[in-house]
């Protein structure tokens, strides 16, 4: 019951295609169980026999007293009736096709709407060449199963049944004697597919990692070259590729063995029914107009036999693949029990006691967090690496969920307020960002798809970038290229500040997103940025001291704890790690010696 609610979900409002094309079917497969019965007419008319089995109403159609109109009305109804398979083929094709690719369309979409609302953990350990292929290469086999393979199995068991009722009708024993090794064919069949299965899963599983191995090393292929690279790279690929061609070659033998044994079985049975056959119209007890009726329905039923070992190996092909789909689909969504409340957010941020440890680590990574951040204050967070940084800011966005304590923003706890209005209204730059390859103008314009060309330039000219733009030549419509690669660290940096100031939030996160750009340009973006969106609540990530000393509080992370807070006058004259960072970076003749004594 699992397994037949996991196929026939995803068939959902798209069914009645389903079904009538099954009928559509069905009528076929009668339809070629009389194409025999034609041939056998013909020759009765000849030798003057009776009794062919076709249809009382065609018989009487072409009935007449010359024996070679009656055979030319045969050949008239013999055409009409092809012409009438044909098109009730054709129609039950383009049904299929339509059902078919609404559900590969409504499957996409699911997956991908899916993985939009997957917890930030679960991305951070999911790998994007997997997913790909879970959204595009499994969907497509579900697609074909459905489209080809299961509707197959209707007309193979519909076909089988009417050309044993056709078969019986001329001779009881010599049906049971065609029959005789389709068990056999039965057994073998779940054989294949109980091995088969397993091996699909292997050969699926090795074609992700390669997939994945290609996807990462085309992206990084400016690191690659940088690195002088290739020869790894090309090795790694090509271990993960005679992986990927080991387990597939593994399977097409099983394939082989499946084929080529009944292929066998299939002409034993030809040669039983054709011995018998011949024994019981020597002795009488069939017509020779019979016996080749049932030579061609033993080709019905065997060979259709034989295409069940190709049903039997794509339905443990799509099982495989769904049970992939369903890794996605039956993960809990991060929204679920989401609380509904949008309260109005202007800026007021304050953490109490907040807490936070990954489940793989064995002590916190934040402990013990308290401070408060009026309207409108600029706060800056420095601290070595790996002392919560950018933790701390995944907490205020909820990426991550804390565990202990609380974040508020307005005096709002942020577990009672709607992730995505907190998101809409928090905006972060990261230190890394992406960029679409499109024209810069589009990359900076996404954020908000209504901005017009003043408030673009004006964006692009608080994050120092307007100058650069019209440098280019050109200007606004260059294409930055995949990911940005056209463009120096400090422009793909400033292209993300221009993105996100063309939607003005109550509070904007800096993930050390101005560590690509110069001192000068830092101060200027700094600047243009107290002018123009004082209102703004702003939090900086930073290593260089510089672009923490103008902030209105600074707070000193060391250890998941915080060590020290304060603005920057008050931390050089009381502070002890901030003030040996500052002169880390602001004296050259600095005694360098410290560093072996622990300070970064």
């Amino acid at each position: 019951m699992k397994r037949f609610h996991q196929f026939f979900k995803w068939m959902k409002g798209n069914k009645r295609y389903y079904l009538i094309a099954a009928a559509i079917l069905i009528v076929l497969q009668y339809f070629r169980t009389l194409t025999p019965l034609f041939v056998r007419h013909a020759l009765d008319l000849v030798t003057g026999e009776e009794d062919s089995g076709l249809p009382k109403f065609l018989i009487d159609i072409i009935a007449d007293n010359s024996v070679k109109r009656e055979l030319l009305l045969l050949s008239i109804a013999f055409v009409i009736f092809a012409l009438v398979r044909v098109i009730l083929m054709a129609v039950r094709r383009m049904i299929n096709a339509y059902f078919t690719e609404r559900i590969a369309y409504n499957m996409r979409n699911k997956l991908y709407s899916t993985l939009q609302n997957l917890s930030f953990t679960y991305h951070s350990n999911a790998e994007t060449g997997d997913l790909i292929q879970r959204c595009t290469t499994d969907v497509e086999t579900y697609r074909v199963f459905v489209g080809e393979q299961l509707i197959e199995i209707f007309r193979l068991v519909f076909l089988i049944a009417f050309t044993i009722y056709q078969m019986t009708r001329m001779n009881v024993s010599l049906t049971f004697i065609s029959l005789a090794t389709t068990p056999l064919i039965f057994g073998i069949a779940a054989i294949y597919f109980t091995y088969v299965k397993r091996v699909f899963k292997e050969v699926e599983e090795a074609e992700g990692k390669m997939t994945t191995t290609l996807q990462e090393s085309v992206t990084g292929i400016r690191v690659v070259k940088a690195f002088a690279k290739e020869k790894f790279e090309i090795e790694k690929f090509d271990k993960h590729s005679k992986d990927y061609l080991k387990k597939d070659y593994k399977l097409l033998k099983l394939m082989a063995i499946f084929w080529g044994s009944t292929d066998f079985i299939i002409l034993t049975q030809y040669g039983l029914t054709a011995v018998f056959g011949v024994l019981m119209a020597l002795d009488g007890k069939i017509t020779s107009d019979e016996f080749l009726a049932f030579l061609f329905y033993v080709g019905m039923i065997v060979w259709p036999m034989r295409q069940l070992g190709r049903i039997v190996g794509d339905f443990g092909k799509t099982t495989v693949a769904l049970d992939r789909i369903d890794e996605i689909i039956l993960k809990e969504n991060e929204h679920k029990d989401d609380s509904t409340s949008e309260p109005e957010i202007t800026g007021i941020v304050e953490f109490k006691e907040v807490s936070f440890q990954f489940e793989d680590d064995e002590k916190p990574l934040l402990n013990n967090i308290s401070f408060s951040v009026k309207k409108g204050e600029t706060v800056a967070i420095v601290g070595r690496t790996g002392s919560g940084k950018s933790t701390l800011i995944n907490l205020m966005i909820r990426l991550l969920d804390i565990q202990k304590g609380s974040i508020m923003f307005d005096g709002v706890d942020i577990k009672e307020i709607n992730k995505k209005h907190l998101r809409q209204n928090v905006g972060i730059i990261m230190q890394e960002p992406f960029l679409y390859s499109r024209s810069v103008y589009e990359n900076i314009k996404i954020m908000n798809k209504s901005a017009n060309k003043d408030q673009i330039h004006n964006a692009a000219s608080v994050a120092s970038l307007h100058d650069d733009i019209n440098k280019f030549e050109e200007g606004y419509e260059t294409m930055v290229g995949e990911r940005g690669v056209t463009l120096s660290g400090g422009q793909k940096q400033r292209v993300a500040i221009a993105r996100m100031l063309l939607d003005n939030k109550p509070v904007l996160i800096f993930d050390d997103s101005l560590s690509a750009v110069d001192t000068e340009t830092d101060i200027q973006i700094r600047s243009a940025l107290e002018k123009e969106w004082k209102n703004t609540t702003l939090f900086i990530i930073t290593h260089r001291i510089t672009t923490a000393m103008e902030a209105d509080k600074i707070i000193v992370l060391d250890k998941g704890e915080i060590a020290e807070m304060g603005d920057h006058d008050y931390l050089l004259k009381n502070g002890k790690l901030y003030k040996q960072l500052w002169d880390i970076q602001t004296n050259v003749e600095y005694d360098f010696k410290t560093i072996d004594k622990g300070v970064e």
